[in-house]
């Protein structure tokens, strides 16, 4: 996907992980979870070279490591996981990407797959989702377009901001991560064309990989957790996955220029300039982490006036029915948290660039509500199959510093997707599989074909099996809102 072909080798640890041995450069191991059939699609993928990439970068703590969805990204391999020491290591836009916090929120309803067996009441509903959420390139919503003024107070106050203004309930706070605020967040350190950007952009779905989706709850593993969760056999829910939109990219955009500069000036040797960064001790670094900490409450913020539209939707169908938020997980993420390290807690920044957090049970930053599960792991898979919700477990801590697989993992690029889908209907394809679409774009849609990812189940395994997460329930989708 990637381009040129990568040499570097890999080394079996176990099972269900693989060692780039530190050569070169590099100041640490690179490792990457997957099994022997994913290991097999990987070989030679120039993804892997990245990963040995940021085993480079200084102020390294543990080994640089991948999930198992791993694939070619900007910088960092998508499902790139680096923590960096705060006093000697560094922050770079490449560990976190364009879309920053782009994330997964997970709804569950208290209707059944029965509500929705009549097709016309399927129909009225994705039409009555698809009217209210904003979907595809430049997409708006007038009622939910915010004043200039207004923007300082969403960058600095995220999800709480909305639910301030109406747009949900203070306990939709209690399932988001971090509360749905990242402290570190700098409304100055927003550009005026990020702000600009981001003013129609809030309350909307985008394009791309972003999605609504209905699905029912089809196979509970663990009904303890399910139940805690909110979660049970063939409930409905809704999954939305989205970001920080055009102000997310322009906040990249503006900081790639800024940390080229200052990779040079701080003379920091990077095998590759998409890895470019700064001391997070400088003040380049610390403008960075700021700004993109003001984008991921915008994000947070978007997630929860979708959430609004999604209760919408259901109202106009059912009337009261109450949508409770499962919880809500960044996937493009630098954020700082404590780790143990070698026996002594250290402050890290935690770099997750397609990576979900994957706290377990006990973990201080849990709600209490979830103190004895266990934070939410939500795992997308592609539109055609199914998605899976997760359970921390401690592993996470200990392999992989609370983290996790974000999805699927694209095994096509998106103009080899296109290829593929040259001659075919998509949408009557997935409707043959039971799923029912409503898309701004075609091309989006081919884009997005179920055979450009990887079958999730099997990432799943991977993690499932190296005891960083387990599964809780398995979502079949019944119909998607695409931009």
């Amino acid at each position: 996907m990637g381009g040129r072909k990568s040499k570097v080798s890999l080394e079996r640890i176990d099972a269900q992980r693989w060692r780039i041995p530190k050569h070169g450069r590099m100041l640490a191991d690179g490792v990457l979870f997957a099994n022997q059939a994913l290991i097999d699609e990987l070989r030679g993928d120039p993804c892997v070279e990245q990963l040995a990439n940021v085993a480079q970068l200084p102020g390294l703590v543990g080994p640089a490591m991948a999930m198992p969805d791993i694939h070619w990204g900007y910088g960092f391999p998508i499902g790139g996981v680096a923590a960096f020491d705060l006093d000697e290591g560094v922050i770079s836009p490449g560990g976190v990407g364009y879309d920053i916090n782009c994330g997964v929120r997970l709804l569950a309803s208290n209707l059944d797959r029965s509500a929705v067996d009549d097709e016309g009441t399927l129909e009225r509903l994705l039409d009555a989702l698809y009217r209210r959420i904003p979907s595809g390139v430049g997409s708006s919503r007038d009622d939910l377009r915010l004043k200039k003024r207004t923007m300082a107070a969403v960058l600095e106050s995220g999800a709480a901001w909305a639910v301030e203004q109406g747009y949900g309930e203070s306990k939709d706070l209690e399932r988001i991560e971090a509360g749905g605020c990242i402290a570190q967040a700098d409304p100055e350190a927003v550009s005026e064309r990020a702000v600009q950007r981001g003013l129609e952009q809030v309350g909307t779905l985008g394009s791309g990989n972003h999605f609504c989706e209905l699905a029912v709850v089809e196979e509970v593993y663990d009904p303890i957790v399910a139940a805690g969760f909110g979660l049970a056999l063939q409930r409905l829910t809704v999954m939305i996955h989205t970001g920080s939109r055009g102000l997310g990219y322009q906040v990249c955009d503006d900081s790639i220029v800024r940390l080229m500069r200052a990779t040079s000036k701080y003379r920091i040797e990077v095998p590759d300039r998409q890895l470019c960064c700064a001391p997070l001790s400088s003040a380049e670094g610390r403008q960075y982490l700021g700004a993109m900490s003001a984008a991921a409450n915008f994000a947070f913020a978007n997630r929860q006036l979708l959430t609004h539209c999604v209760r919408e939707a259901f109202a106009e169908i059912w009337g009261t029915t109450p949508i409770e938020v499962v919880y809500d997980v960044c996937h493009n993420i630098a954020k700082i948290e404590e780790h143990v390290v070698a026996g002594e807690a250290r402050k890290l920044c935690v770099h997750r660039k397609g990576a979900t957090r994957a706290f377990p049970a006990h973990h201080p930053e849990l709600p209490a509500s979830l103190r004895e599960l266990g934070q939410p792991v939500l795992v997308p898979g592609d539109m055609g199959r199914y998605s899976f919700v997760l359970a921390a477990q401690p592993g996470a801590l200990e392999l992989s510093f609370g983290s996790s697989c974000h999805g699927a993992g694209r095994l096509l690029s998106r103009s080899a997707a296109l290829k593929a889908s040259r001659g075919r209907r998509i949408i009557d394809e997935l409707a043959r599989l039971g799923v029912k679409v409503r898309a701004a774009s075609r091309k989006t849609l081919d884009e997005e074909l179920p055979e450009a990812y990887k079958d999730v189940a099997q990432v799943v395994d991977v993690v499932e099996k190296a005891g960083i997460a387990s599964k809780v329930a398995k979502l079949r989708p019944l119909g998607v809102i695409k931009g």
